[in-house]
This record gives C-alpha cells, sequence and structure tokens, in this order.
C-alpha cells in the first residue's frame, strides 16, 4: 500500500517558488518588464525546453542564468505555478486567455498541461472554437520559405494575384505572408515546382488541410486529387469526424465531390446535421444544398420546422414568443429564409400539419404559394400557378418488387428468426413472435463494414437515436452479442477535471427496460436472454474526451478500440466473472477470454408498425 500526499508537496513547492533567497534562474518577460525567479532543477526536470535553455546558457558572476521569453506575465505566472505546485487556476478568465495559455504550454513542453487545456477547450468551449477557427487553425510559428515569381504566377492564379499587388523591397523581392503551417507550405512548394506530394506515413487530418491549403491557393489539380483520394480511401475517417468536414468544404464551396459525398450520408441520416446541437450555425449554402435533394428521408412538417429554427437561430433579437412579432419581425425571417422557403414541399404536408406549423408563418410566403396552399386544402385536384415540388422519397409509398428480383437482407449479422426473437423480448412476451408477424422494423442506422469501426462514428452516427439494438459479430466464434438500449445514445457529455473546479456529470443511464443478448448461430445451441438487473448502470455514454477509444456500453458489456477500429486490437469487452453484474445472467461461457474482437457489428432503429 501506499499512502499520497500531494496537496502538501504541492503547497511547499509554492512556498519555494515564492521565496526569493536562493533562486539561480531569472525568466525575463514583455521585454525586460516583469522578472520572475525559479530554481534551475526544477525547471529542468518539469520541462525539456528548461532543460536545454539552460544548457546553452552561461551564468553572471552570482550564478545566476537568465532566459528571456516573449510570453505574457500573466500567463508565465500561471504556467510557474503549475511547474512548482501543478496548480492552475483558470476561474473568471476569457476564452481566448485559456486558447493562449495551451500555446504557452506547447512552446514550454509541458505536455500535460496542455492536453489538459486542449481537451477543455474541445468539451466546454466548443462554440468559442467555432466562432474563432480560423485563430486557432492557422496558429502557426514563423519560417520563411524562397521561390521564384514566375514559377509561382504560372502554376497559381492565387500567386498571380498576390505577387501583381505587392512592391518589391530594395534588393526587388517581394513578400507574401501566409498562415498556413510550415509542414503543408513545404508540401505545397515541392507540388508547386515538381509535380510531386508524398503523402506516405502522414495522417488523414494532414491530408484533409493540405487539401484546404490547395484550394486556397488555387491549386485546382492538387485539391482534386486530394478530394478524390479522401472518398475512394477515407470513408471511415470522413465519417468520423463529419461535421467539422461537411461545415468546412461548405464554407469554401469549391469541394463540390466531397460535397455530394456528405449529401448523400445526410440523405440517409439527417440527424447528423439536423438534430446536431450546432445545427443552428449550418452555412446557409450547406442547408440549400440538402433542401433540394428529393431522397432526403424526413418528413416534410420536421423540415419545415429545421428551416424555421435555423432562420430564427440567425435573428437572436426575435422575440421568443411568436404572438409578440410584428410585420417587421416577419419580414426579417421571410428574408433570411427567401433561398430556403421556394424549397419546401409544401403540397406534400397533410392538412392538419398545415394549420399546425406553416399557418402560423404564412406571412413569410408569397402571397400566391400561400393563395394555392389554401385552396389545395379544399380542393386537391384543382390546378394552382405554384411550382409544385416532388413528393421527397422517403414520403413515396414504392411499387412491390418483381418476385423474380431478391429482396436485399435487413443484415448481414442476423435472420429474420433473430429479428423475431428480439422483438419479443422488448415486448416481454413468453412466446416468440413468427417471422411473419413481427410488429417491429429493424431499420439499419449503422453497419461496420460500410460505415468504419471508429468509436467516434457510433457516436456520430446514433447521437439521438432510441429504441435501438446494437448487434456484434465476434472473431473466431459463432457468437453474436448484442443489446438493447430503449433510451437516446447522447455524444454531449464531458468529464471535468478537479484542475478546473467543475462537478462531474453522470454519464450513466438508467432504465428497467433494456437487456443483452447472445443469439443462437452455427455452434451455439440457444439464445440467452440477460435482463437488467441494476437498473442504475444499464446504458453508459462516452464523455467527449473517451468517444475516440469507447463504443456503446451496456453496463460490463462493451466495444471498445485503442486503434480507432473494433476489429484490430481485441479490446471489446465482457466481464463473465464478474460479481457486480448489471445484467442477470452472463451471456458468454466462462471458458472464454473476457477480451474479444469482431468482424462486424450493425445498429438497429427499431420502429413499430403501423
Amino acid at each position: 500500500m501506499s499512502l499520497k500526499f500531494f496537496d502538501k508537496l504541492s503547497q511547499n513547492f509554492i512556498e519555494l517558488l515564492n521565496e526569493k533567497n536562493d533562486y539561480n534562474v531569472i525568466i525575463e518577460v514583455e521585454n525586460k518588464e516583469k522578472l520572475f525567479t525559479a530554481h534551475s532543477n526544477i525547471l529542468k526536470y518539469r520541462s525539456q525546453y528548461f532543460r536545454k535553455e539552460l544548457e546553452n546558457i552561461q551564468p553572471n558572476e552570482n550564478n545566476i542564468k537568465t532566459i528571456k521569453s516573449s510570453v505574457s506575465a500573466q500567463i508565465f505566472d500561471i504556467i510557474l505555478k503549475y511547474i512548482y505546485g501543478g496548480i492552475v487556476n483558470l476561474e473568471n478568465v476569457k476564452t481566448r486567455f485559456i486558447f493562449d495559455l495551451m500555446l504557452a504550454a506547447n512552446e514550454f513542453e509541458l505536455d500535460e498541461l496542455t492536453n489538459k487545456l486542449e481537451t477543455h477547450l474541445i468539451d466546454t468551449k466548443a462554440s468559442w472554437l467555432k466562432t474563432y477557427f480560423s485563430l486557432i487553425y492557422l496558429e502557426n510559428k514563423e519560417k520563411l520559405f524562397t521561390a521564384h515569381s514566375n514559377i509561382l504566377k504560372y502554376r497559381s492564379q492565387y500567386f498571380r494575384k498576390e505577387l501583381e499587388n505587392i512592391q518589391p523591397n530594395e534588393n526587388n523581392i517581394k513578400t507574401i505572408k501566409s498562415s498556413v503551417s510550415a509542414q503543408i507550405f513545404d508540401i505545397i512548394l515541392k507540388y508547386i515546382y515538381g509535380g510531386i506530394v508524398n503523402l506516405e506515413n502522414v495522417k488523414t487530418r494532414f491530408i484533409f488541410d493540405l487539401m484546404l491549403a490547395a484550394n486556397e491557393f488555387e491549386l485546382d489539380e492538387l485539391t482534386n486529387k486530394l478530394e478524390t483520394h479522401l472518398i475512394d480511401t477515407k470513408a471511415s475517417w470522413l465519417k468520423t469526424y463529419f461535421s467539422l468536414i461537411y461545415r468546412t468544404i461548405f464554407s469554401k464551396s469549391n469541394f463540390k465531390n466531397l460535397e455530394n459525398y456528405c449529401n448523400d450520408i445526410i440523405t440517409k441520416h439527417p440527424s447528423l446535421i439536423f438534430e446536431n446541437s450546432d445545427f443552428a450555425s449550418l452555412p446557409e449554402s450547406a442547408l440549400i444544398s440538402l433542401l433540394k435533394r428529393d431522397e432526403l428521408k424526413m418528413e416534410e412538417v420536421k423540415i419545415w420546422d429545421y428551416v424555421i429554427k435555423w432562420g430564427i437561430a440567425q435573428n437572436p433579437t426575435l422575440p421568443v414568443n411568436l404572438e409578440e412579432w410584428s410585420k417587421e419581425n416577419f419580414l426579417t425571417l421571410k428574408i433570411t429564409l427567401q433561398q430556403c422557403l421556394p424549397l419546401i414541399r409544401y403540397f406534400h404536408i397533410s392538412n392538419t400539419e398545415i394549420v399546425d406549423k406553416i399557418v402560423p408563418y404564412k406571412r413569410i410566403l408569397d402571397k400566391q404559394l400561400w393563395k394555392d396552399i389554401i385552396q389545395h386544402l379544399g380542393a386537391p385536384d384543382r390546378p394552382v400557378k405554384s411550382i409544385i415540388l416532388p413528393a421527397r422519397s422517403a414520403s413515396v409509398t414504392e411499387l412491390p418488387l418483381r418476385a423474380e428480383v431478391p429482396k436485399e437482407p435487413f443484415s448481414t449479422i442476423i435472420s429474420e428468426e433473430h429479428a423475431a426473437e428480439i422483438s419479443s423480448w422488448i415486448d416481454c412476451k413468453t412466446t416468440t413472435y413468427s417471422t411473419k408477424n413481427i410488429p417491429y422494423k429493424f431499420e439499419l442506422i449503422l453497419n461496420g463494414t460500410k460505415d468504419g469501426f471508429a468509436p467516434q462514428t457510433f457516436w456520430n452516427i446514433c447521437h439521438g437515436h432510441a429504441k435501438t439494438v446494437v448487434i456484434t459479430k465476434v472473431k473466431g466464434t459463432d457468437e453474436i452479442l448484442g443489446g438493447y438500449n430503449p433510451l437516446a445514445w447522447d455524444n454531449t457529455y464531458v468529464i471535468s477535471d478537479l484542475l478546473f473546479g467543475r462537478r462531474r456529470r453522470s454519464n450513466w443511464m438508467g432504465t428497467g427496460d433494456s437487456f443483452i443478448f447472445s443469439l443462437k448461430n452455427g455452434n451455439i445451441q440457444n439464445s440467452i436472454l440477460s435482463r437488467i438487473n441494476n437498473s442504475e448502470y444499464a446504458i453508459w455514454n462516452a464523455p467527449k474526451a473517451y468517444q475516440d477509444k469507447f463504443g456503446p456500453r451496456f453496463g460490463v458489456f462493451y466495444l471498445y478500440s485503442e486503434k480507432s477500429n473494433f476489429t484490430l486490437d481485441n479490446k471489446n469487452y465482457y466481464a463473465i466473472n464478474d460479481l457486480n453484474q448489471c445484467y442477470e445472467k452472463p451471456i458468454r461461457t466462462s471458458t472464454l477470454s473476457d477480451h474479444f474482437s469482431i468482424i462486424n457489428y450493425e445498429v438497429f432503429k427499431i420502429v413499430r408498425k403501423s
């Protein structure tokens, strides 16, 4: 047993920092306007940056070394207190200060503090990060590159325009300033000169950033090549970081292939964007592109609701209570939505929904359109002057398939018999439904083979979906394991560290209706149903900081990967011999390992048939 007394240790080191008698290092900040004293042994063992600096500095006659730094005195004061006492107080400080503190921590090679601040910003300051995206994205140390104007301007219209507007210095040299990273610009320059781009051993995010830089410099050939490369070979990554990519490409408006690729996904899974907490900040061009899609799988009245929600969010001064709106308020909303309103399929919305949803906002519609809508309510067979857009494919009843055309299976893992058995468990039936009498539709919302096995992909796609069944096919056995979650998966949870003085938010969800199971398959002769035993720990939503590793979790049964792929590292888990089981009976035999890998998994939304 070890006894730990970190609080007293931290207090004593802070007292040492405040003691001004035996220091041997002076740190000058803000051009000598502020001096800090410190001890070389503590600095060099806490930071590789200070170790290297101190090794290259000669002491003065009093054996004191002086380090110069350009960071602000306020930030360096916090840095020094962290180095000595491991304490950072961020109460009543602005988000930009936290961001600058993170940059300073990175400069001084304080990895622990840098990572903590980075996670804190992502988990709690998402709105600020999006508002100042360009500042964050382009933050970069200075580096100089040399080039030849003739080559630059003949290879890029961007550089041609820049060079025409810049005056040379006395040595006839023109200076162009760019905010892209040095590593990316180095590749850009090699492409301009030699037509070669080496993408070996680089991360996918780097390729995405390189594509954005190529687009900025109007290098169309390179931009298109990188765009195609991402679509063809990095589909899983694109889906994992879908929201970032979607907003970025529409803000640039030059990535038509990626726009179509993303829109194809959203038409099948509209909740990715429409139910996202950042929906109100969606670029108008992105919203318009979705409204144009005939195959968008969403009820038209819900689309109307989201369009109204988006329009109101763009005008935060509008009264909250609709009854208080003036004529000018309705005009403001009408102008905001003038590109969106013609794309709503009004003539495919039910009469009741027209009365409940459209009538309150009728003043934002053109007079002729509203007149035609009213006429259509009473006499749907009469012609109207307004354009009638086709119904979206999601609401069109499909004709029966020809007998000779085989029906595509609803799952690559389970059968109709399995679906009938799971349905009977959901309804707590003592007998199993027949395959011809299954009361539920199993709507596939995620397939690992198609959508990728990255944990983050699960949270991106399944967020907000309730009444879902997770199905996994275990590698090396005949096992099909799964769980039923009647509640909605939630990807918004965060873990707040004690460093920032915030309460920890529970991410366990209690329910008495969830269950886990093993299905009959191959050598597995009987299915096993295990209902919840301790409802307090039924379902676990991974906090944002853990969503790159954890997938869905039912008590002690969960998907997990440290390689961002559930099929690779044999880290998925079921505690076979756990004495505190959250569910009533084991679904795997004790002869197996607690850890396992999978070859595929699927998530279905369970919808009762009408």
